[in-house]
C-alpha cells in the first residue's frame, strides 16, 4: 500500500498534476473513479505569497478529493518556503509537493521546474529549508534529467531523501524531451533501488497493463497517470481494478461519457463562473468524445458553444443519434 509520511492511499494510483487540467472540478471527478491520490495542478509560490485573486483560488480543495497532494514551484528558497508555510496553514491539502519537472521556459527562466534536475546540492538545500518549516509531508515530482548529458536522477532522489521528502514522483523523460519520445522506465527502477522513500513512476501508462507493467519492472511505489486520464476517467477505474483483482473493466457507452462530462462541466461552472467554463470545459469535451462514433461530426462545433446548454444539446444530441442508430440495428 501506498503511504507517503503519515498519509495511507487506498491503492497506488496517483493522478499526475497537469498544468491548466487539474483544478478541484476535474480532480474530483477522478477522484470519484477510485484514485488513490489526486494532485493539483502546479502553483506559483509568488502567487501565493503575494495573495494573487487567481492563486489564491487555485487553493480550493473539496474535502471529497482528500487525500490530496497540492504541488507548488519556484526557484527562490524563501518565497518558496512562505508559500509552502501557507499551504500547510491554510489549506487542506494532505501533502506538499515542489515541481522539479516542468519543462517549459516560462517556468525553468525563473530558476523553476526542471531547471533544479541540474544541482542537487540546491535541491537538497530547497526540500530542506522547506520541510523544515512544514508539518505535512513534503514529496517532490521530477524528471530523469535536464538532457541526455544531465541525468542526476539518482543524486537528485537522494537529495530529497537526505533533506527529509516523502515521497519522489519520476517522470521518465529529460526536460528536452518534453512529452515526446518513450519514457524510461529503467531510471525509476534504479532510483526506486538508491533510496527508501516510497517512489511514484510517471510516463506511458496509457493502460492497466501498462500500470502493472510499471510496478513490476520498476519496484515503485505507485503509478502515476496524466494524460491517459483526460476525458477518460474510466482509465483510473480500469486501472485500480485490474491491479486488485486482474479483471479488465469493460468501455462506457457514450451516454455513460457524456454523463460524466456534464457532471464535470457543472463542478467547473460552480468553480468558476459559466462563461469561463463552458470555455475551459471545451477541450475536455473534445477528450471524452474520443473513441465515441461519429464524434467527428459535432466536434467542430465544441468550440462555438459558449453556454452550458449549448454544450449540453450538442452532446446530448450526438448519444441520442448513436443511441437511434444502435435500436435501428437491433431491429434489423
Amino acid at each position: 500500500m501506498l503511504k507517503i509520511g503519515n498519509i495511507e492511499m487506498k491503492n497506488p494510483v496517483v493522478l499526475a498534476p497537469m498544468a491548466g487540467i487539474c483544478n478541484s472540478a476535474f480532480r474530483l471527478t477522478v477522484k470519484e473513479f477510485g484514485a488513490g491520490l489526486v494532485c493539483a495542478e502546479m502553483i506559483s509560490d509568488k502567487g501565493i505569497v503575494l495573495q494573487n485573486k487567481k492563486t489564491m483560488n487555485m487553493l480550493y480543495i473539496d474535502d471529497r478529493e482528500l487525500p490530496l497532494s497540492l504541488q507548488i514551484f519556484g526557484g527562490e528558497k524563501k518565497t518558496l518556503v512562505e508559500a509552502a508555510q501557507f499551504v500547510d496553514k491554510n489549506t487542506n491539502a494532505s501533502i506538499i509537493d515542489i515541481n522539479m519537472g516542468c519543462p517549459v521556459p516560462k517556468i525553468t527562466k525563473c530558476d523553476a521546474g526542471a531547471k533544479w534536475l541540474l544541482d542537487p546540492d540546491k535541491i537538497y538545500e530547497m526540500v530542506s529549508a522547506v520541510v523544515d518549516a512544514v508539518d505535512k509531508p513534503v514529496t517532490v515530482k521530477m524528471r530523469m534529467g535536464w538532457d541526455d548529458e544531465h541525468i542526476y536522477a539518482v543524486r537528485n532522489a537522494q537529495a530529497i531523501e537526505r533533506a527529509g521528502g516523502s515521497a519522489v514522483s519520476l517522470h521518465g523523460r529529460t526536460r528536452v524531451q518534453m512529452y515526446e519520445g518513450t519514457a524510461n522506465w529503467d531510471i525509476i527502477r534504479e532510483v526506486k533501488q538508491s533510496v527508501n522513500i516510497p517512489v511514484i513512476g510517471n510516463g506511458d501508462v496509457n493502460t492497466p497493463l501498462d500500470a502493472e507493467r510499471m510496478l513490476k519492472e520498476t519496484g515503485a511505489d505507485g503509478v502515476m497517470i496524466g494524460r491517459a486520464a483526460l476525458g477518460n476517467p474510466w482509465m483510473i477505474y480500469q486501472t485500480v481494478k485490474y491491479l486488485e483483482t486482474g479483471e479488465l473493466m469493460g468501455e462506457p457507452s457514450a451516454r455513460e461519457k457524456i454523463d460524466v462530462c456534464i457532471l464535470h462541466l457543472d463542478r467547473l461552472i460552480h468553480l468558476k463562473d459559466e462563461y469561463i467554463a463552458v470555455r475551459e470545459m471545451r477541450k475536455h469535451a473534445a477528450w471524452y468524445l474520443k473513441g465515441v462514433r461519429g464524434n467527428a461530426k459535432v466536434r467542430s462545433f465544441i468550440n462555438e458553444c459558449e453556454t452550458r446548454d449549448e454544450l449540453v444539446k450538442l452532446l446530448y444530441g450526438l448519444v441520442e443519434d448513436i443511441e437511434a442508430e444502435e435500436a435501428v440495428s437491433q431491429l434489423a
